[in-house]
């Protein structure tokens, strides 16, 4: 009798977590933003973000590599990092030095100047530098084509031929006019009350661009930089820093998705985590729940033609790629 009355107990309680799960999973979530221009429509093709710039088509986070991103090959967001200046402008460069961009350091080889920074007092970082003292360098200086040459190293007016570091504010007024759909994906990489400056100097930028206030999202790693964000600038959409993106991925994994309370516009992901194992983040549930908030699902960075032709299957908004050249051949395919 007792044993029976256990195993009905047990039933019970696995009904009651069954109907829970089924119930948390029906009830649809409150949407993480109400508009979001990052999420494509049903059916559509994913949009083509050209990491910075398309690095691997042209000299990175250069305004030559972004005009021909966005003229030519008609990529529909540009992506780069953003730091702060001595003086304070904000401009696109990957790393926190510019050393392996540009000809900083006379005519050395790309191997020589890796080797000297592997000493960091020896580099040279943007927040020392003002911005009249990048601008003299040539930030195509190292770029190889697909040949191997170096075609830019020897240009003599780096200002015409678009080759010097570009700022934020530079960029928005180029494609104001001529491209007004154009879209944006930004991370201030400064922290502390750089990172604080950074996020009013961008904000005060976009009020002289304001159709391009609801065409960029803006991530970082800082903490107390997405609070900033988050508490004075609501107005501009937020990527997913690492600690909120894994969250939100461990909450649809284990199918509790009601109760993550995160308020990013996208989530930007790699293709798997490495955590003493690797974590595979390619999951078209995780699309379709990231959907049901509004949140826009993008991944970088994808230089594989297969692992294009995957994520174009599953549905995803935004691929990031270093070669917008070959998504968009690609993409074509597809239409």
């Amino acid at each position: 009798m007792k044993k029976h009355r256990g195993l009905k107990i047990f039933g019970c309680i696995l009904a009651f977590i069954a109907v829970f799960f089924i119930v948390i999973n029906v009830i649809e979530p409150k949407d993480n933003v109400e508009n979001n221009p990052f999420v494509v429509k049903k059916g559509e093709l994913p949009m083509i973000a050209a990491h910075r710039g398309g690095s691997d088509n042209y000299p990175e986070n250069t305004i030559l590599a972004y005009r021909e991103a966005v003229v030519e090959l008609g990529v529909d967001i540009i992506e780069s990092d953003l730091y702060l200046t001595k003086d304070g402008y904000l401009v696109y460069n990957h790393d926190s030095y510019i050393d392996e961009t540009c000809n900083v350091n006379g005519d050395i080889s790309l191997d020589e100047v890796e080797e000297l920074c592997k000493d960091k007092s020896k580099r040279h970082y943007i927040s020392d530098m003002t911005l009249a003292e990048l601008q003299q360098y040539n930030f195509g200086y190292y770029f190889e084509d697909e040949n191997d040459e170096r075609i830019y190293k020897d240009v003599e007016d780096v200002g015409e031929a678009g080759l010097q570091i570009a700022t934020a504010d530079q960029l928005f007024e180029l494609f104001y006019e001529s491209h007004p759909e154009l879209m944006f994906i930004v991370e201030i990489k400064n922290g502390g009350e750089d990172g604080v400056r950074a996020c009013k100097i961008l904000s005060d930028t976009l009020d002289n661009y304001p159709e391009y206030k609801d065409q960029i999202v803006i991530g970082t790693f800082n903490d107390e930089i997405e609070l900033e964000l988050k508490n004075n600038y609501p107005h501009l959409l937020r990527g997913a820093p690492i600690g909120t993106a894994a969250k939100f991925v461990l909450t649809q994994y284990l199918g509790v998705n009601l109760f993550n309370k995160s308020d990013f516009a996208c989530l930007q992901i790699p293709m798997s985590y490495e955590l003493g194992v690797e974590i595979p983040l390619v999951s078209k549930g995780l699309v379709k729940r990231a959907h049901r908030r509004n949140i826009a699902v993008q991944y970088w960075t994808i230089n594989d033609p297969d692992d294009m032709r995957m994520l174009i299957e599953m549905g995803v908004d935004c691929i990031m790629t270093d070669d917008p050249k070959l998504l968009k051949e690609i993409l074509e395919e597809y239409k």
